[in-house]
């Protein structure tokens, strides 16, 4: 659900660790936050998005007895959207506002939206920082799709790695009815060879704890250990029988065959998949245009202290190699990137 995936996505935005530097006059003027290449981040700028957060009476609440360091995140964070725009146009990619709503709806499935951002407010984190985030994570995924450094994420890519892994999603259809002798046993997995739909009939004949009512689907090393080594020689629709004195006769398993997920079922996952690898390799990319842009802040902002951007005095790089360093690490959850 949003409310567990977003904040998790979020979390590499607001911990950006931070490198001492050193920075000309030219670069300090003391009406510039930031600087990120030939971009600014202007006071007034950083001003006006601190307060329009703090409109939200639950994101003041947060803010509330410690306004700077607030001030702090989102300076990163509006640092943040420079540093992807640029990677954006370097990379010749864009993502519009339509698809960005697109995959939030996705992120947001059955929740409820204003509950879901209720809740992130509580956080300090507001609907235009959700929105911002999750258009990051579709610039990292297309840089890296543009790059060649990730499979795509259209049908074709995913059918390929679907066929690619479909032998490793098969789980095995079996099921297994208990007789109280050799000869009922018999009898009954015959009956089943023959006519492998009367399996339910025969199970409620004999229905017990031992017994059961209907054929199920597992993955082959969930089966019951006793078992396990038959069903895996067994052909389809055969079965075979085993004295199992604990459970009061003998047990005829019955293997139906091996079963496979649909390429619509596990879409999903495969999504999920391609999606993190794509963002892996984009984070990459983009932290190489953070170097390159050679990022730093005014020092009334904050100093370097543990990795984190905290007050005090001195010009601070809080987009060097360390917190390129710190992007390529995972998260703390779970997507980013929705966000991921």
């Amino acid at each position: 659900m949003l409310k567990h995936r977003v904040p998790r996505v979020l979390v590499s935005g607001f911990l950006l660790a931070v490198a001492v530097s050193g920075l000309s006059a030219c670069r300090t003027s003391p009406n510039v936050a930031a600087y990120v290449g030939d971009a600014q981040v202007r006071v007034t700028e950083l001003d006006s998005a601190v307060e329009g957060r703090l409109a939200d009476k639950d994101i003041s609440a947060y803010a509330d007895g410690n306004k700077d360091q607030f001030t702090r995140r989102v300076l990163s964070l509006l640092v943040q959207e420079d540093v992807y725009a640029a990677a954006a146009e370097r990379y010749h990619v864009q993502v519009s506002d339509d698809d960005v709503r697109a995959r939030i709806a996705e992120l947001l499935g059955a929740d409820n939206p204003d509950d879901v951002y209720s809740q992130l407010a509580k956080q300090g984190i507001g609907r235009e920082d959700v929105f911002e985030n999750v258009r990051q994570q579709l610039v990292r995924q297309r840089i890296a799709a543009a790059e060649g450094k990730a499979d795509g994420l259209d049908t074709a890519a995913l059918q390929a790695r679907y066929a690619a892994v479909r032998e490793s999603l098969g789980k095995v259809s079996f099921g297994y009815i208990t007789v109280p002798d050799d000869a009922t046993a018999a009898a009954v997995l015959a009956q089943l060879t023959a006519d492998p739909t009367s399996y339910a009939a025969l199970a409620a004949a004999y229905a017990g704890p031992y017994t059961l009512a209907a054929l199920e689907t597992r993955a082959p090393d969930k089966v019951p250990s006793v078992l396990a080594q038959g069903i895996t020689a067994a052909a389809p629709n055969t079965g075979f029988s085993t004295a199992v004195p604990e459970a009061g006769g003998v047990v005829v398993t019955f293997v139906a065959g091996t079963v496979y997920p649909t390429f619509e079922e596990v879409r999903p996952d495969l999504e999920k998949e391609a999606a993190s690898q794509a963002d892996t390799a984009g984070t990459s990319i983009v932290d190489g245009v953070r170097k390159n842009l050679g990022v730093t802040v005014n020092p009334r902002y904050g100093v370097l202290k543990d990795g984190t951007l905290v007050p005090g005095g001195g010009v601070v790089d809080i987009l060097g190699d360390n917190a390129a360093a710190s992007a390529a690490a995972p998260a703390t959850s779970p997507s980013t990137t929705p966000a991921g």
